[in-house]
């Protein structure tokens, strides 16, 4: 990557102090710099030192090329384009790291990013929707009405790395970035597991429509405002609810004397979606009335229900998650010298600790220049 001008490392450093919540009197006294030193740098009137700019990116827990190289092309063209103030720095900043990590970790490691399938063509239609999600669920290994389960280990399969970090309450669900090569999405781990479940399915609509980078604040939330969003909801509820395979069974659970609560119950642990999606999908699918949907809303699964029903709860996503392709490929240049343990750990969103790596021989002295750290 190219390095970058004074003013756009000036830039970088007021983003990320913002999301720091630091004010300029209190950065400079932490590094230290004169206050006013630290505003003629962010304004881009002043160059920083190599030494000031180390001081810096610690106060704030960035990593130094984060201002001083070039952020990947796909997130650039979404910024350029995005609405301004849209209040995004904290999924970007994730987002650019782990596509910088991705990126460097795919050029040493030729096995990590795989090209998607196929693209699939972008839906103008709820039917079209409908029909895509038939086809990305073939491209997942997955049959006309069988639950997506294990969507990390699929999506990898269709070129997709998800990453799951609690970005906390406030923060939007989800973020994806299409790579030249595969694509990459972080999913808000705060969520409940349903919501990133269909967070993780509404990425992957994006992935697969090639879209270049997207930032989706409240997923299934504001998409009625929006046709594209709307589409790629639908979408991610097809997914993960396939309309045969769902009126099988809400049909079979109605048919077998089971009341709509308990119906639901089982049915959003079956196939692991939260309430509000469920009760959207059987809406749109006619399978219940606007009445027996806003009944289905307002159910909660309670500790009793798994166990009178002998449901299975998986986590799924949980956080810290990272795909696993992207964690073998970490270990394997750890394990060839490619990388320190250092660095391995910073490539693993320090997840991991140095004693989780593997252990592997010492190297020499004279060999600490071979590491690309």
């Amino acid at each position: 990557m190219a390095s970058i001008d004074a003013a756009t490392i000036g830039r970088r450093i007021a983003e990320a102090r913002g999301r720091s919540g630091l004010t300029q009197a209190e950065l400079a006294a932490s590094v230290p710099i004169d206050r006013s030193g630290l505003a003629k740098i962010e304004a881009g009137t002043r160059r920083v030192s190599a030494l000031e700019l180390a001081r810096i990116a610690e106060a704030l827990g960035e990593r130094i090329e984060w201002f001083v190289d070039d952020a990947p092309p796909a997130i650039v063209s979404r910024r350029n384009v995005q609405e301004p103030g849209a209040p995004s720095p904290m999924i970007d900043s994730l987002v650019e790291r782990v596509v910088r990590n991705v990126e460097f970790a795919a050029a040493q490691d030729q096995n990590l990013l795989k090209a998607t399938p196929r693209m699939l063509e972008r839906p103008q239609s709820v039917r079209d929707a409908d029909k895509a999600a038939k086809s990305a669920r073939s491209l997942l290994g997955l049959d006309a009405s069988e639950p997506a389960l294990e969507l990390s280990r699929r999506a990898a399969g269709a070129g997709l790395l998800l990453f799951s970090v609690d970005l906390g309450q406030e923060a939007a669900d989800a973020a994806s970035v299409l790579l030249p090569v595969g694509g990459v999405a972080v999913v808000n781990g705060y969520l409940r597991v349903g919501r990133r479940r269909l967070a993780a399915a509404h990425e992957l609509g994006h992935h697969l429509f090639a879209d270049e980078y997207t930032v989706d604040w409240r997923i299934a939330e504001q998409g009625d405002s929006d046709k594209w969003e709307s589409l790629i909801d639908r979408f991610a509820r097809a997914v993960l609810l396939p309309g045969a395979g769902l009126a099988d069974r809400w049909q079979g659970l109605r048919a077998g004397g089971d009341d709509l609560r308990t119906s639901a119950v089982r049915l959003a642990s079956a196939f692991r979606v939260d309430m509000s999606t469920l009760a959207r999908r059987l809406l749109e699918l006619d399978l219940v009335s606007r009445a027996e949907a806003d009944h289905i809303r307002l159910v909660r699964t309670t500790k009793a229900d798994i166990v009178e029903f002998g449901l299975v709860i998986q986590d799924e996503l949980a956080p810290s998650e990272l795909s696993r392709p992207y964690v073998e490929a970490v270990l394997r240049l750890y394990r060839n010298g490619t990388v320190s343990a250092a660095r391995a750990t910073d490539m693993l969103l320090d997840t991991w600790d140095e004693a989780d790596l593997p252990q592997v021989p010492l190297i020499p002295e004279n060999s600490i220049w071979k590491f690309v750290s």
